[in-house]
């Protein structure tokens, strides 16, 4: 049986996707496109920390989205967190052997220390000339605040089980011991992180006339020239390049609430436990400040 729309003709039957959206009618390459936007496992007051637990979601609806030629991911991240940093990454380069699809890694600001790592999960990496990239390292910052209460009189009782549970207690004199048991977990780190960029770089970092991994970083230009990364574009371009001009880039969520995520650090600090975790305001403004100093590296 004919519809009325067979029997107006082909005409009025393509006429009427003019009153839908574009969206739903564009035919072309499917890309989805993940954002990791952020400092590492470091949650701020109206921003939550990239973690695997935040981003596992998205992640795998990008990765099993039905014709996807490929997955984009833009990364603006000064780091953090080296645990979360390589559980992402183990995420995303598992996917893409489970699923066998190609990905394409975008800095945009920043992609350095933690973030860079997350840019090793591409199988090419992108930047734009002025993009902030490397910083192949590892820091630990605290303070040392032991002479100013001393001078204002505050008396702190401190109280562990494990001579060592007070390392590097900015209320304490340093000690040398704490500071050598730290620069060898730094070590470990470091080597880890090294290995792995040369394992995701290979020979295109081969040449490069400098130590890669003094935590030194550099611009997108230089960066290129160094083999840290493939090419100067961003997302839309290279798309559009390699899929052509009817690509559909499709942005993913992370799809985690605000207030989820007050949920979570409400239920912070209660209790003993193997490390303080300080609740409500107080996690907040120390989430805060790390996650400033991260971004204040770079100028930014």
């Amino acid at each position: 049986m004919s519809t009325l729309l067979d029997e107006a003709g082909p005409s009025a039957s393509s006429g009427w996707k003019s009153y839908l959206p574009a969206s739903w009618t564009k035919s072309g390459p499917i890309v989805p496109v993940l954002r990791f936007s952020g400092a590492i496992g470091v949650a701020t007051p109206l921003r939550p920390g990239l973690s695997l637990a935040a981003l596992a979601s998205a992640i795998e609806k990008a990765f099993t989205m039905r014709g996807a030629k490929a997955v984009a991911i833009q990364i603006n991240s000064p780091g953090g967190s080296a645990v979360q940093s390589m559980l992402i990454y183990k995420r995303v380069r598992a996917l893409a052997a489970e699923n066998n699809i190609k990905v394409y890694v975008f800095a945009e600001d920043v992609a350095a220390s933690g973030g860079y790592l997350l840019a090793l999960a591409g199988d090419e990496i992108y930047a734009d000339p002025s993009s902030i990239v490397g910083s192949i390292g590892v820091i630990t910052a605290t303070f040392g605040v032991n002479e100013l209460i001393n001078r204002i009189g505050v008396e702190r009782r401190v109280y562990t089980a494990g001579r060592s549970k007070d390392t590097l207690d900015p209320f304490l004199p340093e000690k040398a011991e704490d500071v050598e048991r730290i620069k060898a977990l730094q070590r470990d780190v470091h080597d880890a992180f090294i290995d792995l960029v040369k394992s995701r770089r290979g020979a295109k970092i081969e040449k490069a006339p400098i130590d890669l991994f003094t935590g030194e970083f550099w611009s997108g230009r230089k960066a290129l020239e160094f083999g840290l990364i493939d090419g100067l574009s961003d997302l839309r371009s290279k798309m559009r390049e390699i899929y052509g001009d009817e690509v559909r880039l499709k942005p993913i969520a992370s799809g985690t609430s605000w207030f989820r995520r007050r949920r979570g650090v409400f239920a912070e600090g209660e209790g003993f436990g193997f490390g303080f975790s300080p609740g409500g305001f107080a996690a907040d403004l120390i989430s805060a400040i790390e996650a400033r100093a991260l971004w204040s590296r770079f100028g930014f």
